[in-house]
């Protein structure tokens, strides 16, 4: 177990982005845990969750030359790793993200930030059904640079449509290595110390929808 996956925890719990209960997700499946991203939403939070993104990304040691946030959640995501890369990890590398329409005044175009080229890892928070992930893929690949991981918070392990969970899909589908601060895997492994009382509902529903590692 890694010190980021535990500092992720223990942020997203302390700001309600992790809750247990029962919850109803978009695929109509009822989950005794929920992740909201959109919770990270001060300074602190960000700060703290951008060194969290960094450590995993070199931790990870995945060869990479930039950053891609797909719009909208992507964005401060994007920018808060690749600060903590260079205040915390002596990486400085750069970073983009996307608009949702091109822009056709100005300097144009659908990239802000640094243009794409080489290696580019995508920063998001999790993965559902992937589209805009593979919407990234596209335009990173269209622009002639090649993406070779996707950087998220959580991975849900957990089948999606087929067999397989959506995370798994985008790895064999493309090439991709994806790297989660914290899998359902680690948060079984974690909670067991933070508090049992969760474990019971946790395993039922792994046992119920989740995938083969």
């Amino acid at each position: 177990m890694h010190s980021y996956q535990r500092s992720f925890l223990d942020l997203a719990l302390a700001r309600d982005a992790l809750r247990f209960g029962q919850f109803t997700l978009k695929s109509g499946r009822e989950s005794p845990y929920f992740f909201n991203a959109g919770a990270f939403n001060d300074g602190a939070s960000l700060a703290t969750l951008g060194r969290c993104y960094a450590a995993a990304l070199q931790q990870s040691g995945l060869e990479y030359d930039m950053l891609f946030g797909p719009a909208y959640k992507g964005i401060p995501l994007v920018a808060a790793t690749a600060a903590a890369l260079a205040e915390h990890e002596d990486r400085n590398v750069p970073w983009c993200f996307n608009r949702k329409e091109a822009k056709a005044h100005g300097e144009g175009g659908w990239v802000v930030g640094h243009g794409l080229g080489g290696k580019v890892v995508i920063v998001d928070d999790v993965i559902t059904a992937g589209t805009a992930i593979r919407e990234s893929i596209e335009l990173i690949r269209s622009a002639g640079a090649e993406p070779v991981g996707v950087l998220l918070a959580v991975d849900r392990q957990e089948r999606g449509q087929s067999a397989q969970s959506a995370v798994q899909e985008v790895e064999a589908q493309f090439g991709l290595r994806c790297i989660s601060l914290l899998t359902l895997s680690a948060l079984i492994e974690l909670m067991a110390e933070i508090d049992s009382s969760q474990l019971a509902a946790l395993h039922a529903y792994r046992e119920r929808y989740g995938v083969s590692k």
